[in-house]
């Protein structure tokens, strides 16, 4: 084809696309060649019709690799999946430009969009924290890459964000364990399991985030536990808990002594120091 009669017909479909007849993403995607559908995905992406970018796009990865216009194809491509809310598969694109590319002309931005998908995808405290995990080290990796980025700050605020998430699901599970600890018949074995499991899951994410927003709510459970952990105990281990519980109660209220618990401790106190004495 001569090179003036392609240059008509990219155009022409340039401009079906600016008078927005719905057939014309139709025309283009069934019978236009590889550079008309570029253009017509360039066009649709600037305009903000990210599916019908994605569509054209999602093929001509294929048949742009190699080329001047690979590395923006794919890029857009990313993109696109990332602005239709495809947060799994953004994000995985994401990573294919930058192993693609990784000195190409949108790396920063895709380093940075990958740990942004994934945080996009991360879901509840309650839920499974994969995504978060995914995302909190995609992040560091690209602050590690680029530490004068002007992303970097929001970077940060994402990691700060994303490990409260996690902490969070931490004490969830802690405090879930405490609640399960009254509700079997075997006061010597599953009982004080879920109390030690509660106290060792927040003694474990007090170890990795010592200054957490949560610390007197995870210590008020490592206290109650102990405490409870005492009560159910047998014979021969009661009195050495009691002890533990008792030292657990002056040390939260050594912590936290304006916290609205310390007559909690102070209660715990006492019971131990009743129990110890006789």
């Amino acid at each position: 084809m001569h090179p003036d009669m392609k240059k008509a017909i990219i155009m022409s479909y340039a401009t079906l696309l600016l008078s927005g007849c719905a057939s014309e993403f139709n025309t283009v995607y069934k019978y236009g060649d590889n550079d008309a559908r570029y253009e017509y995905a360039k066009e649709a992406f600037a305009k903000g019709k990210f599916t019908q970018a994605q569509t054209l796009l999602q093929e001509l990865v294929t048949f742009k690799k190699g080329s001047d216009e690979a590395q923006e194809c794919l890029y857009m491509l990313a993109m696109s999946q990332y602005c239709n809310h495809d947060y799994e598969a953004a994000s995985e694109t994401f990573k294919k430009y930058t192993t693609s590319y990784p000195r190409g002309i949108y790396v920063e931005p895709a380093y940075f969009y990958v740990g942004q998908s994934l945080y996009e995808g991360s879901p509840e405290p309650r839920l499974d924290q994969s995504p978060t995990n995914g995302s909190i080290t995609a992040y560091q990796q690209f602050m590690d890459l680029f530490p004068d980025s002007p992303l970097r700050e929001k970077a940060q605020e994402r990691l700060y964000e994303l490990t409260d998430k996690l902490i969070q699901k931490e004490y969830l599970s802690a405090q879930l364990y405490y609640n399960l600890g009254g509700y079997f018949g075997n006061i010597n074995s599953n009982e004080e399991s879920n109390y030690t499991a509660s106290i060792i899951t927040a003694q474990n994410t007090l170890k990795n985030y010592p200054y957490c927003s949560l610390r007197e709510d995870f210590m008020l459970l490592i206290m109650k536990s102990k405490f409870q952990l005492a009560e159910n105990s047998s014979e021969e281990k009661r009195i050495d808990r009691y002890r533990d519980a008792e030292d657990e109660c002056y040390g939260f209220i050594n912590e936290f002594p304006d916290s609205k618990n310390v007559s909690l401790a102070e209660k715990y106190i006492a019971k131990c120091k009743k129990v110890i004495k006789d």
